[in-house]
This record gives structure tokens, C-alpha cells and sequence, in this order.
């Protein structure tokens, strides 16, 4: 063998050594394992290589393409391009002239000739003759005064104004003024509140979104001011407001709601903490547990009391502490007895909101409550132990599987709770594991209770369409907003929406928000049209406004004397 062999019997590349197992195996007819361990391939790999060489999948000598190797199209162009160089044009200016003239080429390949000669960047416009840009100052928000007759404008989100008659059944102008919040020298707290209120209500993401908003004279009209603020002012504003504030403007809304049927507390109340995730650098603030890291991380812990009859939220507090986070259930009977004079129905949450020390007061107070209980090995073993006839079948009125779950109930005695208390013990239900309901109330049947508590599940239903609908969960690196006072305004908002879908048809019933009435407000580009002078469009009485839209299908909406809505 002569020297240079090597090459063909051990070769390196891969698609040679692919070719002369290959070979070995087609043309010198050796086994397939044979071939194989000179190689280095399995038995099972020849005989897959050799398939795809018969079905002409493989391919060992490819030939190079045809055709030249270098750019043809910067080569063409190039003395045309040195040549409006030298007339001191851009580059965008020979892109776009050269494509004029039939001779398409992107900026950058302009670019590219222009830099292999050496030339360098041109001084920018304002060195070169051409003056600065133009620059027009911010108008400065101011309130509005009266407005000539039969004046008009044109609106880019007039889609919000269809949530007035809401905002006038509501109150709005009342909830914020029960809250006291401060004034500026300029702006009152009607004007500062109600401004971040139609960004929630126009749902922007994030506040600095505001001065994109801020030439949108119509907005400004909607809450009496010539225009909207801008983001600076939001921002600083919101931390002139205070916690009491917050909640003096929460417990007037439930006031307002339980007149027109919602908020009623009847069938009692979920409850939860949301982690309000911090994506700027390090903050002082508490690690509490995201569900969407599954980990801890730096987050604000929001608080909120969902009513369950509306399944709407009447409550939320997000200047909870990590440390006073098991206590906060309790400032929420304290301010729903405070709004309604009464002690708050069925509270109902998870085991991870409270300690069992809370819950012996909630019971001391006669305040009833059901929540999970953790499954330790002792009490699983005894329910382990316990023999068929403990188990009573139940049959649950509910769409899907696991209907007919298999319920044991017995009274035990729990470490910080001074009275024993009912447990629950559910099997049959898709778990490993029964599943462990306590609670103190001991009357409501068990089937009843573990139905009710399968429910909790509508304020995380809530908590979802907040974060979509609402951005809850975008704020901004620096928590420039006061988040307690987003939350708040959310919750506001939240009921709006929610008196809006009780006007459309088919909707009035519906327990859960229904997708229309999470429109968006800038859905619809209109024209607003007054018939006389007035004040502010928001009051609780409706004034004279006739504003139009043109929806996307060609259609329109009219709402008159933000009252009626009318479609043709």
C-alpha cells in the first residue's frame, strides 16, 4: 500500500468517510457491520445511509455555482454614486435618487462605497446652512373653560366616550372627591385623578404612554382640561397620594355599586395576593413569590377582595408589607363593616393568605371563612385508614368530569385556633391525594362548601383580565408610579367596564366580563360635536354632547347626551 493511502482508508471528513463506507458496502460487497467498525458507523446506520443513497438523498460532490463572485450592483453604480457624493449629497439623498432613475440601491450599499474610498460622514444640516429643526413647545394642561357653540373636533379614541353613561350611573367625579386626593396650583384632584383614570380606562400600559396621548384634545375635554398632562406630572402626582385616600375613594365606590345591585357582599367574598413583579435593578422592596417564575423575586404584594355575587373587586390595597401580609384580611372586614355597617359574608382564599392565628380571630369576630388546609403525612395516613362507608358520594351541578367527588367530614382541633373546626377531606376529584377544605361554618352542607371553594378560581380569572386588559403588571423600572394608586384606579375601572356590560344585550347575567366589554377604546376614530356650552362631560348629570364614530366595519356608533348609544 502505498504511502497517501490513509487518505482513502481513514478518511477525516465526514461525507468522505460516509463515501467509502458506502462503498465498501455497494460496490465490495462487505457485511454492513463489516463496514460499519472500519468507519466508525453502526449496523443500523449503514443500512439507513444506504437507503437514502438509493432514494437520492445523498450527495457527495457538489459542484460550486456558476455565476460571478463579486457585487454587480454597487460595482454598476459606483461612479454615479462618487459622483453625487462629490455634490455633497446624503446618502439617503443618492439612495433615493439613484432609485429614481431605475437604479434601486438600499443606503447601506451606499454607504459601503462611499466608506471603501475613505470618505467620511457629512456634518449634520444644522452645521451645514440648513437651520435647527423646528420645535414646538408642549401645551401646558390647563382647566378648560367655556367652549364656543356648535364647536367640534376630531378624536382619535373616541371609543372611550361610549363608557360614559357608565361613568355618570357610577359617579366617578363622587368616588375621587370622597378620596380627598391633593390639588395643584393649577390642576384640582378631580382634574390629576380623572386623567389617570382615562389612561386606565384607555388602558396604556404604562403611564409614560400619557404624553403620547396629550394632543388628543378630546381626552382632555373628557375630564374638563384643554389637554391630557404628561407623564411627569402623573407620575409625581400619584405619590402625593396617600394609603387613607385610597381607601376613603374604594369604600365611596362600594357605596355607589350597592345601590344598582353589585358590591352586595351576599355571597360573601374571594380573596388573594397578586406579586406585582419589579424589572429595574435592585429596590427596596419585599421577595414574595411570582407564580410566573415560579420563584421569589423583588415585587410589590397587592391585595384584593373580589365580591363574588358580581365577581367583580371592590377592594385592593398594594402597600402591604411581606410582614403584614397575614393580617390584611382583616383590614378588609375592618373596611367593608366600616362601608356597609355590617361584618363581610364568606371569605374564601387560599391556605398561603393567612395564618391560623388570623383565622381564630376572623372566628372570634363571627366572621365566617373557608380556605384549604395543608395535607400532613399524619392525617393523610388517617384518612388513609378510614373505610369505604366514611366516604359519602356527592353528585356537584357543574359542567365536565369529576362530578361525583366522594366527601368525609369530621371536626378537628388546629394549633392557634382556640375552636375546633370543621374538616373537609374531598377525594375523587383527578388527585392523588384527597384534598383538605376547613372552615367554620357549620351549617352550609360539605358538597355545597367544596363547590363554593371550587369557585375561587373567578378572582384569578379577574386578576387575569386586569393583566391583560388593564396592564397591572407593567410598571415601569423605577416604580415611578404609585402602584396602590394604579391598583385603585383599576378597580374603578374594572367596575365601569362592568356597568358597561350590563347596557349590552346578552350580557346583562353574565358573572364574568364578557369580551365586549373589554373594548378598546381606540377602537373607533369620531367626531365630537356640542351643542352648547358646557363644563365637563363627566357629572352626574349627562350635559348636551353628540359624539359619532366610525367603527372599523363602516358602521356607526352615536352617543347622545351620554345617555344612549344609537348604531346605524
Amino acid at each position: 500500500m502505498r504511502a497517501g493511502a490513509e487518505y482513502f482508508t481513514s478518511p477525516a471528513d465526514p461525507a468522505q468517510r460516509r463515501y467509502e463506507a458506502l462503498r465498501a458496502y455497494v460496490t465490495e460487497d462487505e457485511p454492513a457491520e463489516v463496514a460499519g467498525a472500519r468507519f466508525g458507523y453502526s449496523k443500523a446506520t449503514m443500512y439507513q445511509m444506504a437507503t437514502d443513497l438509493r432514494a437520492g438523498r445523498l450527495e457527495f460532490f457538489v459542484s460550486s455555482k456558476p455565476g460571478p463572485k463579486g457585487p454587480r450592483k454597487t460595482a454598476t453604480a459606483r461612479e454615479r454614486v462618487l459622483s453625487m457624493r462629490a455634490q455633497d449629497k446624503s446618502v439617503k439623498e443618492i439612495a433615493d435618487a439613484l432609485t429614481a432613475e431605475g437604479t434601486p440601491i438600499s443606503h447601506q450599499s451606499v454607504w459601503v462605497i462611499v466608506a471603501s474610498e475613505g470618505l467620511s460622514r457629512l456634518p449634520p444640516r444644522a452645521r451645514r446652512g440648513h437651520g435647527p429643526p423646528p420645535r414646538t413647545e408642549a401645551v401646558r394642561a390647563e382647566p378648560l373653560g367655556l367652549w364656543r357653540t356648535g364647536a367640534s373636533m376630531d378624536c382619535a379614541h373616541a371609543g372611550l366616550f361610549v363608557l360614559f353613561p357608565a361613568m355618570v350611573e357610577l359617579g366617578v367625579d363622587q368616588v375621587i372627591a370622597a378620596g380627598g386626593s391633593p390639588s395643584t396650583s393649577v390642576l384640582s384632584s378631580w382634574h390629576s385623578m380623572a386623567s389617570l383614570l382615562t389612561l386606565k380606562l384607555l388602558r396604556a400600559g404604562r403611564v409614560s404612554n400619557a404624553t403620547g396621548l396629550a394632543d388628543d384634545e378630546a381626552l382632555g375635554l373628557a375630564v374638563g382640561l384643554n389637554v391630557l398632562p404628561k407623564a411627569t406630572h402623573d407620575r409625581t402626582y400619584s405619590w402625593r397620594v396617600r394609603r387613607e385616600m385610597n381607601t376613603a375613594a374604594l369604600a365611596e365606590l362600594v357605596r355607589r355599586l350597592r345601590p344598582i345591585g353589585l358590591a352586595t357582599g351576599n355571597g360573601g367574598f374571594n380573596l388573594d395576593f397578586h406579586a406585582i413583579r419589579h424589572y429595574g435593578e435592585d429596590a427596596p422592596l419585599d421577595s414574595n413569590y411570582v407564580p410566573a417564575r415560579s420563584q421569589a423575586t423583588r415585587s410589590v404584594l397587592a391585595f384584593f377582595a373580589q365580591d363574588h355575587a358580581s365577581t367583580e373587586m371592590v377592594y385592593t390595597n398594594a402597600d402591604v408589607t411581606k410582614r403584614a401580609a397575614a393580617t390584611e384580611v382583616l383590614a378588609f372586614a375592618d373596611h367593608w363593616k366600616a362601608t356597609s355597617g355590617s361584618d363581610p359574608g364568606l371569605l374564601v382564599f387560599d391556605s398561603r393568605l393567612t395564618t391560623y392565628a388570623v383565622l381564630g380571630e376572623l372566628s372570634a369576630r363571627g366572621i365566617d371563612w373557608l380556605t384549604l388546609r395543608q395535607r400532613g403525612k399524619a392525617t393523610l395516613a388517617e384518612l388513609a385508614a378510614l373505610p369505604a362507608s366514611a366516604w359519602k358520594t356527592c353528585r356537584i351541578d357543574r359542567a365536565g368530569r369529576y362530578r361525583h367527588p366522594q366527601i368525609h367530614e369530621d371536626m378537628v382541633t388546629i394549633k392557634g385556633i382556640e375552636a375546633p373546626v370543621r374538616q373537609i377531606a374531598v377525594r375523587n376529584i383527578g388527585r392523588d391525594q384527597p384534598t383538605l377544605l376547613i372552615t367554620n361554618d357549620p351549617t352550609t352542607k360539605a358538597k355545597d362548601l367544596f363547590a363554593r371553594y371550587a369557585e375561587r378560581m373567578l378572582i384569578e380569572n379577574e386578576l387575569s383580565a386586569y393583566i391583560k386588559g388593564f396592564q397591572v403588571d407593567a410598571l415601569t423600572s423605577g416604580l415611578a408610579l404609585n402602584v396602590d394608586v394604579d391598583t385603585t384606579l383599576t378597580v374603578i375601572a374594572g367596575n365601569v367596564y362592568r356597568l358597561l356590560a350590563r347596557s349590552l344585550k346578552r350580557y346583562e347575567h353574565r358573572r364574568r366580563h364578557p369580551q365586549a366589554a373589554h373594548l378598546d377604546p381606540g377602537f373607533a376614530s369620531g367626531r365630537l360635536c356640542r351643542a352648547r356650552p358646557a363644563h365637563s362631560l363627566v357629572g352626574r348629570t349627562p350635559p348636551p354632547v353628540q359624539v359619532q364614530m366610525r367603527c372599523s366595519d363602516g358602521k356607526y356608533l352615536r352617543l347622545i347626551a351620554g345617555a344612549r348609544i344609537e348604531a346605524n
